[in-house]
């Protein structure tokens, strides 16, 4: 089932694109159409009556022919990512450490190590810093997807020795970018749909650890319209509001060795992001990006097989508030190299508590978290070459969100090394990227976790974790 998932967005992706070329191509000039008609048929008219009337009825019959054509397209193109984001609400999420936060959202970027803040010369701005969208002339369409070949869990009992490994999944993340800046305007306008948060592990029934993890998902779809203005040739500013759609999938058991407790609910939440970008000398720029914090209150329900019981339930999870800086060095027109700071602020994730679960247990259940902040230091560089080609490679380094004490196996949480190459190729209309990405965890000791009340478990042990990725884009510029 998730091959043919993955065949239909595949082929979902494309339709989209090849509507919208369809589109462009066909009604290249249709938001200055009606302008154009007018000046067409005042310099045909200027002199003739006969010539007026008939130019008047031309136009007519053009003019309900384009409108014809183009609310045709326009559906077309609609249905089509319609279509995308509903079968993008059906593919599961990963995690990378980084809490449940997936930093990589362009094939181009991820090539950088995600060193894109300051750069940000594609519609994959949008997500990385929105001020860059400035830089983007006309219409710009992007279409990409991030496919995690497994989020490769191993662990090690601290007091058995016992091993255990996470399931293996190929997990595709696709984005969705659009650009548009009219001619001689300093403002931009820009559209994406990403999903910046997810998680998805699933553990054996015979980890040693079931009554704390059995399985976790979650999902978060992000729309992000924005605005972006060039208040100076060097200054861009950017600003959009977020809107997440998010769902949540928590399975583990409780009491026995074969009990499942499960809570699955979704919600939507708001926020907003916001970027600057400034290039005061060619070989130097200077990016920032915030993405603000954002509040879910997932409505779903508890069951619990044992009990044979059920609750409404609403559990509120705090999404943190992100910033980003970075510097980007251009000795030449052949090298662009970059290096940014990344800043997530996990300290609002403390105890979720699965308010409604007391109807079952006489109490509310909690998980506690207690997050603290994580760092992401990323670096970042692209050598142009000849004929439109363009290689990178990148690293980002990430340290460790979960304190030891309240280390969960639901979210698998490493000090981890990321390495990334990726080759391109860019005309005047087209570009494709394929980058490929190696995640690396050191080895995390959890000795002070706390074991379960009811069963002795405990997420004592060593964590390790190997993430390989493959990732492709294609942009199309009108």
């Amino acid at each position: 089932m998730r091959h043919l998932t993955l065949r239909v967005m595949e082929i979902t992706l494309a339709s989209s694109l090849l509507n919208f070329v369809r589109l462009v191509k066909t009604h290249p000039g249709w938001l200055k159409q009606q302008s154009h008609d007018r000046r067409i048929r005042r310099f045909t008219g200027l002199h003739c009556p006969i010539m007026r009337q008939r130019s008047r009825f031309t136009a007519e019959i053009e003019k309900t022919t384009m409108k014809n054509n183009y609310a045709a397209q326009t559906i077309k193109l609609v249905a089509s990512l319609l279509w995308l984001i509903a079968v993008i609400l059906t593919l599961p999420q990963m995690s990378q450490a980084i809490g449940f936060r997936t930093p990589n959202q362009d094939p181009a970027a991820v090539a950088r190590g995600n060193a894109f803040a300051a750069t940000a010369d594609n519609p994959s701005a949008i997500y990385y810093n929105p001020a860059g969208i400035t830089q983007l002339k006309g219409h710009n369409i992007q279409i990409g997807v991030q496919n995690y070949l497994g989020i490769n869990t191993h662990y090690q009992s601290a007091t058995t020795g016992q091993e255990s490994d996470t399931d293996f999944e190929v997990i595709p993340s696709p984005q969705l970018y659009y650009t548009y800046t009219p001619d001689d305007s300093a403002f931009s306008f820009g559209l994406g749909l990403y999903a910046p948060f997810g998680l998805g592990v699933k553990w054996p029934e015979n980890s040693g650890f079931r009554s704390i993890a059995i399985e976790s998902r979650l999902e978060c779809l992000t729309l992000n319209p924005v605005i972006a203005w060039k208040i100076h040739p060097t200054l861009s500013i950017a600003v959009g509001p977020n809107i997440h759609y998010s769902r949540i999938k928590i399975t583990r058991g409780l009491l026995t060795a074969s009990d499942n407790l499960e809570f699955e609910g979704d919600d939507i939440g708001y926020g907003f992001n916001a970027g600057i970008l400034w290039q005061p000398h060619e070989q130097w720029s200077f990016g920032a990006n915030y993405h603000s914090a954002s509040r879910i209150n997932y409505k779903g329900t508890t069951t619990y097989d044992l009990f044979a019981a059920s609750a409404n339930t609403k559990a509120t999870v705090d999404f943190p508030q992100i910033v980003t800086a970075g510097i980007s060095f251009r000795p030449n027109t052949n090298w662009n190299i970059e290096f940014d700071v990344d800043y997530t602020d996990w300290n609002t994730l403390n105890t979720i508590n699965l308010k409604g679960t007391s109807a079952i247990f006489g109490t509310d259940l909690p998980l506690q978290l207690d997050w603290h902040e994580s760092w992401l230091l990323e670096l970042g560089v692209t050598r142009y070459l000849n004929d439109g080609w363009f290689v990178s490679a990148g690293y980002f380094y990430c340290g460790e969100t979960a304190p030891s004490s309240t280390y969960t196996p639901a979210i698998p949480d490493t000090l981890q090394h990321v390495g990334s190459f990726g080759i391109g190729h860019q005309t005047d209309k087209w570009q494709w990227v394929v980058t490929g990405q190696l995640s690396v965890s050191e080895k995390r000791n959890v000795t002070t976790s706390q074991a379960s009340p009811f069963t002795g478990e405990s997420a004592n042990g060593t964590y390790q974790m190997i993430v390989p990725t493959i990732s492709f884009s294609l942009a199309r510029k009108f």
